[in-house]
């Protein structure tokens, strides 16, 4: 993990893409939940103003964006991992609680997919996608820290992605439990605050490449 606030990383544009973890209705309404107030006012005050700043760089550097949710293939969930019916997951795709928030809403053709397990590997077709789009190195966001992210940064290296998770863009229901997961995945790839990605984004932008 990187904290000089001047550090700038170097990325490719044409082999990035930002991924946002499950950013969706279900997750960010707080009538789902028990209360949680460090997470609504990380997730309000923090994560999504830089998703949104990650957003816009991504989107004006080349970066391709990406978005999973959770969302059952069937009505009951029968499709659904262990994990997720352990969990009480009951999230229908294409549905209002599998919906993006409008704050970080997709555009154009940017892809949403649906998941049905902690591990986006596991039950998406992402590295698959990832590879035919000639994509190296994904840029990690979203919710929860402790579960699907992490679950995620722990699983692109074995599918041969360099993972780069954003600590300041993700949310867990606590603060302590946000700082402890950020530890035990340190070392499955780097880890850049959003201030560090934009300058990163710019410098290429400014070289034209």
């Amino acid at each position: 993990m990187t904290t000089d606030a001047v550090f700038t990383p170097t990325l490719d544009p044409v082999t990035t893409a930002l991924l946002l973890i499950d950013v969706q209705r279900y997750v960010l309404d707080p009538s789902n939940h028990p209360p949680r107030p460090e997470f609504d006012a990380r997730a309000r005050d923090v994560v999504l103003p830089n998703m949104a700043r990650l957003l816009e760089a991504a989107r004006g550097s080349g970066v391709e964006v990406i978005y999973t949710v959770m969302g059952s293939l069937t009505r009951d969930g029968r499709d659904r991992s262990l994990d997720y019916k352990l969990s009480g997951f009951e999230i229908v795709a294409d549905t209002p609680a599998a919906a993006v928030v409008p704050e970080v809403a997709p555009v154009g053709d940017e892809i949403v997919l649906p998941k049905t397990s902690a591990n986006l590997f596991n039950s998406t077709p992402f590295a698959y996608v990832l590879r035919n789009m000639g994509i190296r190195t994904v840029l990690c966001t979203g919710f929860l820290t402790d579960q699907c992210v992490e679950q995620t940064m722990k699983a692109g290296p074995g599918e041969g992605f360099a993972m780069v998770g954003i600590p300041d863009a993700c949310a867990a229901n606590t603060d302590i439990r946000h700082t402890l997961a950020l530890a035990r995945f340190a070392s499955f790839g780097a880890q850049w605050e959003t201030a560090a990605i934009l300058r990163a984004l710019a410098a290429q932008t400014c070289t034209g490449a």
